[in-house]
């Protein structure tokens, strides 16, 4: 059963309350530089050419493609931005219909902050669209002048390897330090329940993660509602998208009429035009296997996939793809990236030769200080009795049998 107020929530949005009003936190992202250090020059890639504006126009939907390098304003790309962009002539490096499709073209259009426009250094040379997890790549294997890039599932292939304005190269896997072939991702099925019971229990205070479809409270932690498998937030942007998502599939849901009131308190504690038959009418959908297979999809596509990705890129195994996982759903993804940005300075993950152990500790000293700046973060059990446990033992692939405590409580998991 869910207990009120424990530590726990965090989405993309972050919101604290200051005289009253809820303000959006500042921007806390990982960026391919320090956002402080953002650098303009070419983007360079097959066969040394330059990434390109095809003719220099600064129209939406203009193409991006290869070209010989010519030191023009249709190839000067500015990176290292606080908001994970990558531009020129004013516009954002951008995926067309913000799909995850391979093979989905890429092109120049007006920065709106989504993720079809967030760019993040991956391991070997890429770099990876945050909203499709997919790399830029150029069409083809082709370095041709006027080869249009798109994005297609991650390799290691040179038509996806960029180097960044300076000379600087985004991050190389060392095949030294990958970890052993043998260990099981988190995205394994049987892992992934492991997983999202160890996350419901710091949640939830239960194993059973399937009995939370229905859930819904105001926890009073200025988030507004906190409902579903994850604790989507009305006050967040993750439960607005959730609805949208159930009613493209379903339309007339029984929460669609909700979708006005949701974008209006999107930011805030609010329950304006939700109540009170809001938690009631949750209820009734999370009955419904619609709404059930759509909050595990936005789960999947807002945290769960971003951080395993990323866990993955960094040459961790399944422990190390969890802490990831654990720290988005608490911080939100973009938060997880933040901590992961410290943590750099710290140590390095072993896809760029650091000690695996060595950077999770890392990763979780960061985790900490990161919870303990919010008062209803400042039980950090489920790091420091949970994860540092496994940690401690060494079992860096996760394995079950699994004993913990959380906030107080014991679990196993068999």
């Amino acid at each position: 059963m869910k207990i009120p107020a424990r530590p726990g929530r965090r989405k993309r949005m972050i919101a604290y309350a200051l005289g009253g009003v809820l303000i959006p936190a500042a921007g806390i992202a990982c960026t391919l530089l320090p956002a402080s250090a953002a650098t303009a020059g070419a983007i360079k890639g097959l066969g040394g050419k330059c990434v390109d504006v095809a003719s220099a126009s600064t129209a939406n939907g203009t193409a991006v493609q290869l070209y010989d390098c010519n030191s023009t304003g249709a190839q000067t790309w500015t990176v290292g931005n606080a908001d994970n962009s990558i531009k020129a002539l004013g516009k954002c490096l951008d995926v067309t219909a913000a799909s995850s499709t391979n093979g989905a073209k890429i092109q120049i259009y007006d920065c709106n902050g989504t993720a079809a426009q967030k760019w993040t250094a991956g391991a070997g040379g890429t770099l990876v669209n945050t909203g499709s997890g997919k790399c830029l790549d150029a069409t083809g294997n082709s370095s041709a002048n006027g080869n249009r890039l798109q994005i297609w599932t991650c390799g290691t292939a040179a038509n996806q390897k960029w180097t960044l304005p300076g000379g600087t190269t985004t991050p190389t896997t060392s095949p030294t330090t990958a970890p052993p072939g043998s260990g099981v991702n988190l995205d394994n099925p049987a892992k992934k329940d492991v997983a999202m019971q160890i996350v419901s229990a710091a949640e939830n205070s239960s194993l059973n993660w399937r009995a939370q479809f229905s859930y819904i409270e105001d926890i009073g932690d200025g988030r507004g509602y906190t409902a579903g498998i994850i604790g989507f937030c009305s006050g967040t942007g993750d439960m607005l998208e959730l609805v949208e998502a159930y009613t493209a599939t379903k339309p007339g849901n029984v929460l669609a009429k909700y979708l006005p009131a949701l974008r209006n308190v999107n930011g805030t504690e609010s329950h304006a035009g939700l109540d009170p038959n809001f938690t009631r009418d949750w209820k009734t959908a999370a009955a419904d296997s619609v709404f059930q297979a759509a909050q595990e999809s936005e789960r999947d596509r807002v945290y769960f996939n971003p951080s395993v990705r990323d866990g993955k890129a960094d040459g961790v195994r399944a422990l190390g793809q969890f802490a990831y996982y654990d720290a988005a759903v608490v911080h939100g993804y973009e938060g997880m990236r933040s901590i992961r940005s410290r943590a750099l300075r710290l140590a390095k993950p072993p896809s760029q030769g650091g000690n695996e152990t060595t950077w999770l500790n890392a990763f979780l000293d960061e985790r900490v200080v990161e919870m303990k700046k919010e008062a209803a973060h400042s039980d950090v059990t489920r790091i420091d009795t949970a994860q540092r446990v496994f940690l401690r033992n060494g079992n860096l692939d996760l394995n079950t049998p699994l004993d913990f405590a959380v906030y107080g409580d014991q679990f196993h998991i068999g």
